[in-house]
């Protein structure tokens, strides 16, 4: 950026200035001409230029007024870029001109909004054809975890049913300025063309994954006994003396299956 820019912790700004991990990231995602990219939170534009040159088209979400103002005039020339000074939070993606190959997304994703930012996404993923994220390696590894890890949950439920996810590296304190005091780490997310498993209410699916694990040190039988009882879990052969953390993505998409048929 032409001017000095302070972090603002209210946008859980952390910019990424090592020029080694920069190229790893974009190398991940290996954007060409044929691609119509939308990156979030670019902070001092360390991706940017790179995909602005690589890219057919770039729309950039910034939230912050200041650095936006620093785009539009880095980028005024740019016939392939386009700015929305926005919060990424109610961004309408739906708003943008279709891709007919999809969108690829990228961004340092801010990590006090990294959750709630995934399930908005997740929500139109129709329009993408795949994410790579910078996000708290805890995050990523919640992610990417399998039943019976420690870090299995409702985040890596939901991710799973909605996108293939693939953990690709991780990333120091010291890549960014100023130092955050977490570990990060890259990621991969790709909507599903032909999903594993499918429900046909995938709300009601949020809804019992997010009681299952409201009390996880409970059986998930008992986590869950407001929805459905012994009987029915002994019909679906789940043991429901099992912890919510042991429970598969497809064990879960069965039981809410289940409700959905027992409305009907």
């Amino acid at each position: 950026m032409a001017t000095e820019h302070r972090a603002r912790k209210r946008f859980g700004q952390n910019f990424l200035v090592d020029a080694n991990i920069i190229e790893r990231i974009i190398e991940s995602l290996n954007p060409d001409k044929q691609d119509n990219l939308i990156e979030i939170g670019p902070g001092q534009g360390a991706l940017t230029d790179k995909l602005v040159e690589r890219s057919g088209h770039l729309d950039v979400i910034e939230i912050d007024r200041d650095l936006a103002q620093e785009f539009s005039r880095r980028y005024e020339k740019a016939d392939n870029f386009t700015l929305h000074n926005a919060d990424v939070l109610k961004f309408d993606f739906n708003s943008l001109i279709p891709s007919e190959n999809g969108y690829r997304v990228i961004g340092n994703l801010p990590y006090n909004i990294s959750t709630p930012l995934l399930f908005h996404l997740f929500a139109c993923k129709h329009l993408f054809k795949d994410m790579v994220f910078m996000l708290q390696l805890e995050v990523v590894n919640r992610l990417a975890a399998s039943p019976g890890n420690k870090n299995y949950g409702r985040l890596s439920i939901m991710a799973q049913y909605h996108c293939e996810v693939e953990k690709l590296f991780q990333v120091p304190p010291t890549a960014f300025r100023p130092q955050p005091k977490v570990e990060s780490a890259i990621v991969r997310l790709k909507p599903w063309k032909q999903p594993p498993c499918t429900t046909v209410d995938h709300a009601q699916l949020e809804i019992l994954v997010r009681t299952a694990f409201s009390q996880r040190r409970k059986t998930v039988q008992n986590s869950l006994k407001k929805m459905l009882d012994k009987s029915q879990f002994d019909a679906l052969s789940i043991d429901g003396s099992r912890r919510p953390e042991t429970l598969s993505l497809e064990e879960y998409v069965t039981i809410c299956n289940s409700l959905e048929q027992s409305k009907t």
